[in-house]
């Protein structure tokens, strides 16, 4: 794969490669994406979500999102195997769009700690 390097080009090569893989080739958005992290560090596998759980997964993907920008801490893990963050500080003010902002790059930064652009 030749080297991406920008936030927009990592973006739409992020986006390309996952809704290939996960959505049939129908481009997954933003809350897709934060769905699937979600899944994966839930790490229970595939199975189907009630829609509480749903909700539940999305909150854990963003909280992991959020973690090295230093707004939350992993906490636990309770009895079925769900991670818990708990809040460092409050999330700034943002306009919607720099909160979208904020989430590509971390969601970019969570798949280049993986290796995921190599």
């Amino acid at each position: 794969m030749e080297k991406v390097t920008n936030l927009k080009e990592k973006w739409t090569f992020l986006v390309n490669s996952l809704s290939k893989d996960f959505a049939d080739g129908d481009e997954l958005n933003l809350d897709g994406i934060i769905y699937l992290i979600g899944v994966q560090e839930l790490g229970q596998g595939q199975r189907k979500f009630k829609k509480d759980e749903k909700v539940n997964l999305m909150h854990i993907a963003i909280c992991k999102l959020l973690e090295p920008y230093g707004y939350y801490e992993f906490d636990f893990f309770d009895e079925d195997g769900w991670p818990h963050y708990k809040s460092l500080t409050e999330l700034p003010s943002l306009k919607p769009g720099e909160q979208t902002v904020l989430m590509k790059e971390a969601i970019v930064n969570y798949f280049e700690a993986i290796d995921f652009f190599k």
